[in-house]
């Protein structure tokens, strides 16, 4: 079979490798140095897996920064382009899928069109209503990034918001290519779909903002976080993910699944939804109180990225502490060894960590890992468990 995926990111490269070793599939991004890296067999993504299924089935994959004849004459067409919260809009940007789409409907291909990309509840129908020509199902994905593929291989569940045929055959071509032995299919209506992806994603988040608020409360009051959090999460009810104390959750998906969520709630009575959201930013308000109380005059912050094994700065929690302890006056430095440059966003950069140490009254680390252990008379952290 013939499959295409439109949109490279850690969601569209870990669909290519899972459906590679099986299928005659293409590639395609419109990020030119993306693709040529992929063509040399190097990851754009930090994903273990990626790394080796790259090296192992690239060379099966044709890559492409445009969408070509070949692509359209498809038999599935997955797209995974971006899908943004404007928070001018209180919606998804979802003009990324919409245009290619609109270049599938135009060459008249008979392709199945996949919905990967995170979408607003409601958008697949209104879409196969617009094309009634096409098959357009939305798939969601549940993907941890960095993590990505192997989430892929071994599936926690496989969700097709269509109950048809077609539907089934695209859950088991998905199945087909998993190593899973035993792979939930759950078919429901693209609506029910939507709102598993966006529901799914609003728990973990309010799981993140519950244990935030727990270590706040303990810290608030001088008790042991940790103490706590192991005599909760051992009761098999609650369990122990997602339980680790952080500066706020961010990432991809998070942030702008619970605004989307919550947009779709505009005319649904809540409580829950609202303060999801409101906590992460109440969690970084609490960090930063926190710190100025230390008197520092220069915090450095030791990494941008999401979270430890992730490459991601985007909609990080540091970054929003960065701006709030700034706008206190407060000077930053960072390190991040994934820059090489002198400053990012008006901030200095040192690519030595003994410098940016000796520079820095406190060390701010949203996650932490062997190589700061050495001045944690100077970290302040609330990574307790040093995952999740």
């Amino acid at each position: 079979m013939k499959i295409s995926v439109i949109g490279l990111g850690y969601v569209g490269i870990s669909n290519l490798l899972l459906l590679a070793p099986y299928h005659e599939v293409f590639g395609c991004d419109s990020n030119k140095s993306k693709i040529n890296s992929l063509k040399n067999n190097e990851s754009p993504i930090n994903d273990k897996e990626v790394k080796e299924y790259l090296l192992k089935y690239g060379n099966k994959i044709i890559f492409t920064s445009y969408i070509s004849d070949e692509i359209l004459c498809s038999d599935i067409i997955i797209i995974a382009t971006p899908t943004d919260y404007d928070e001018h809009i209180k919606y998804f940007d979802t003009s990324s899928v919409e245009k290619v789409i609109d270049i599938i409907n135009a060459s008249k291909s008979n392709a199945i069109v996949v919905i990967k990309s995170t979408v607003p509840f409601g958008f697949t129908k209104k879409l196969q209503k617009q094309y009634s020509n096409l098959t357009i199902i939305f798939s969601p994905e549940f993907l941890r990034e960095g993590k990505a593929l192997y989430d892929n291989l071994y599936p926690s569940r496989i969700v097709v918001g269509d109950k048809s045929e077609k539907g089934k055959s695209i859950a088991n071509i998905f199945k087909s290519s998993s190593l899973a032995n035993d792979v939930k299919l759950i078919c429901t209506g693209s609506d029910e779909a939507e709102a598993i992806k966006l529901f799914a994603n609003n728990y973990l988040a309010m799981r993140v903002a519950y244990f935030n608020e727990l270590d706040s409360f303990a810290l608030k009051n001088n008790l042991n976080t940790e103490d706590i959090i192991n005599g909760i999460s051992t009761d098999p009810r609650i369990a122990s993910g997602y339980n680790n104390p952080s500066f706020g959750y961010g990432g991809y998906c998070l942030p702008k699944d619970t605004k989307q969520l919550l947009a779709n709630f505009s005319n649904v009575p809540q409580n829950l939804i609202q303060a999801i959201v409101d906590s992460n930013e109440t969690r970084k308000n609490f960090i930063v109180e926190s710190v100025l109380k230390l008197k520092p005059s220069i915090v450095g912050v030791y990494r941008l990225v999401m979270k430890q094994g992730s490459d991601n700065f985007r909609s990080s929690s540091i970054r929003d502490i960065i701006l709030k302890l700034h706008a206190k006056n407060i000077n930053i430095i960072l390190f991040e060894p994934s820059l090489n440059v002198d400053t990012f966003e008006g901030f200095p950069v040192s690519n030595n960590l003994n410098d940016f140490a000796n520079q820095s009254d406190i060390i701010l680390a949203n996650r932490i890992d062997d190589s700061i252990q050495h001045y944690k008379d100077k970290l302040f952290t609330r990574d307790l468990f040093h995952e999740n």
